[in-house]
């Protein structure tokens, strides 16, 4: 939160595809926070899906930037948030807390513990706050697909699917 009714946090957004247009709305949303910067690496995307929408919904046009190292580069940035693909989540996320920023990032946040611990380690470091996205977790018919289970609805699991479709 904003450390007083003045104070902007400025964020920006890393993949404004899928889910980063939920980062978009969300922050768009709140009285404290302005989106500064998009990244994403395809320009059409980054420019059309991103700082159209918020120039649009705001009557700000943010930076746009294909390299994410750019805004690591932006001491004026505060939060970063991370939807890009996730072969990215854990590199992105150090780099956006040695930069001194805060950090949202979508699940997984790394392909393995060493990345994760690697994550949490900078975090520490740069005393930075992570935060990693559990949307789906928590929602009430998953928790009841999962007491079903548990409580012996099927039998024993020998494989399963999942998919999405948005």
């Amino acid at each position: 939160a904003a450390s007083g009714p003045n104070e902007l946090l400025r964020v920006a957004i890393l993949g404004v595809n899928g889910r980063g247009q939920d980062h978009l709305s969300g922050f768009l949303r709140r009285k404290d926070c302005e989106v500064v910067a998009i990244c994403d690496p395809d320009e059409k995307v980054g420019q059309g899906k991103g700082v159209a929408r918020v120039e649009k919904e705001t009557g700000k046009k943010p930076a746009y930037h294909q390299d994410l190292r750019k805004v690591m580069d932006d001491p004026n940035i505060d939060i970063v948030t991370i939807a890009t693909p996730n072969h990215w989540h854990s590199l992105a996320a150090i780099w956006a807390l040695q930069a001194g920023k805060d950090v949202y990032v979508e699940k997984p946040v790394s392909h393995n513990v060493v990345e994760g611990r690697r994550m949490v380690d900078a975090a520490r470091k740069y005393n930075r706050i992570v935060q990693a996205g559990t949307q789906r977790r928590s929602m009430e018919h998953i928790n009841d697909a999962v007491e079903s289970i548990r409580g012996g609805a099927i039998s024993q699991v020998g494989m399963s699917r999942a998919w999405i479709h948005q």
